[in-house]
């Protein structure tokens, strides 16, 4: 190991890490050439693809590597949340209307297709422009832009760089939210904390919120898969013994290196664009049940957020601002108050941070703070974390009716197929509020509301 592994946890969620691999892989990243400071893991990791998913790690530019498996196949899976002029007892005779006309309207599942068939032209103009092109096409507006991390693109992107079968995957899933623990939740913001964050935020008690989380679908898939194909091959260049194969990495200033991360903006900005037309459609079906134009309903983005991305960013090291590579896989960007990266209106309080429960639970809302910026480079947690494997849940669920049970906790769920229900039961999961607790007693990220499930739309 080149520099520690640091896992930020409590005794409760280390109670339950006993067969899990995610801390021999935290040790494995510090191995790599050219790591920062420590090999990190938020109180949500897990065992992944090389890196534990929860997995923080910044290299130097000049001796640093970039890895596939510290972003993960789903290249800038991410969450955007929209709150809207609602409160909960206006809807609630409306709720189950509401759950199924997005479940019939918003393609799910895996493989899914959207209604876009895009041109090669257009695909690659998503590949660059991101969530601008979504909104040049009529899906939203500049407002939106101005609440998405990095204005929904990521620069550098080379759709020469993306594979002609990454290409044809991308061509027509462009809107659709997709499969696993990708869904679509009416929430209700149910507790707050800090009153002036929330006020920023434009949060209070009672408030109807839906919060969207997908990724690049196929086409990220296949970037990741594609480059870890290539660097696996040249595995012997980098001129170190790798612990795990898994771990295949290029050198930042490689052809290689470069080119990945050509490919994996391209991936990102894609996986901007699909949350984009996700959210315009999510509005459209909002109004057409519920008889509201669109000052009535006023649905806004309060903020878009990826958690599986490495950005080139400039962070404290040693009392110096050092470019870095910074890989989170299943971690979130947490700037702090004052930051030029955050939308004017979020300076004063730090960045939105939106952390999805399982399917019975909800969600929070966080803001960045300093500490995250001095000790975790920017980062925080991203979700409740796995606890069991999907066969095992799959197992643990048999004969149950997960519909009903969510029913039961006043969740009303519904899913393209009976698998993906089976895999996401709230006990496959850790329990989300212990994981927020340890980023917030940590300093990583500080409690703003609490948002409580209501409806609930999967793959």
């Amino acid at each position: 190991m080149r520099v520690p592994g640091i896992i930020y946890t409590s005794e409760k969620l280390m109670r339950g890490m006993g067969e899990d691999e995610g801390p021999r892989q935290v040790a494995n990243v510090a191995h790599l050439p050219g790591i920062v400071t420590a090999s990190l893991a938020m109180p949500d990791m897990h065992w992944g693809y090389g890196f534990p998913i929860g997995g923080v790690a910044a290299f130097e530019m000049e001796e640093g590597v970039v890895s596939p498996g510290g972003v993960g196949y789903d290249i800038n899976c991410g969450c955007r949340l929209m709150a809207t002029r609602l409160q909960a007892e206006e809807i609630r005779d409306r709720l189950q209307a509401l759950v199924t006309a997005l479940f019939q309207n918003i393609p799910s599942g895996l493989g899914s297709r959207g209604v876009l068939k895009l041109s090669a032209k257009d695909e690659r103009q998503v590949l660059t422009e991101g969530a601008l092109w979504a909104v040049r096409h009529g899906y939203g507006t500049e407002g939106d832009l101005e609440m998405t991390e990095d204005r929904g693109v990521m620069a550098g992107a080379d759709p020469e760089k993306v594979s002609d079968r990454a290409l044809e995957r991308g061509k027509d899933q462009l809107g659709t939210l997709g499969s696993g623990n990708h869904f679509l939740e009416i929430e209700v913001v149910e507790e707050i904390f800090d009153r002036e964050a929330a006020a920023v935020f434009g949060l209070e008690s009672g408030q109807i919120c839906v919060m969207i989380h997908s990724g690049s679908r196929g086409l990220g898939y296949q970037v990741c898969d594609d480059y870890l194909a290539r660097m696996v091959k040249h595995i012997h260049e980098i001129g170190i013994p790798l612990p795990d194969r898994q771990l295949a990495c290029a050198p930042l200033n490689s052809g290689r290196g470069r080119d990945y991360l050509a490919a994996m903006a391209c991936a990102a900005n894609y996986a901007w664009t699909n949350r984009q037309l996700l959210m315009h459609r999510t509005r459209e079906i909002f109004e057409k049940t519920l008889g509201m134009g669109p000052r009535e309903l006023g649905m806004g983005l309060l903020y878009d957020v990826c958690h599986n991305i490495a950005k080139i960013e400039t962070l404290p090291v040693g009392g110096k601002d050092v470019r870095l590579c910074v890989h989170r896989k299943g971690a979130t960007r947490a700037f702090p108050p004052g930051h030029t990266a955050l939308p004017p209106a979020y300076r004063k309080v730090g960045q939105p941070v939106l952390i999805p429960g399982d399917m019975g639970t909800g969600s929070y809302v966080l803001a960045g703070t300093q500490s995250a910026f001095t000790e975790s480079f920017g980062s925080t947690c991203h979700g409740a974390g796995r606890v069991m494997s999907r066969t095992r849940a799959v197992k643990a669920s048999r004969g149950r009716s997960i519909p009903k049970e969510m029913a039961d906790r006043g969740v009303i769920v519904m899913a393209s197929g009976k698998g993906t229900l089976m895999e996401e039961i709230p006990e496959a999961y850790k329990d989300l509020d212990e994981v927020v607790e340890v980023v917030h007693r940590a300093g990583l990220s500080k409690k703003v509301a609490r948002l409580r499930a209501l409806g609930c739309i999967k793959g």
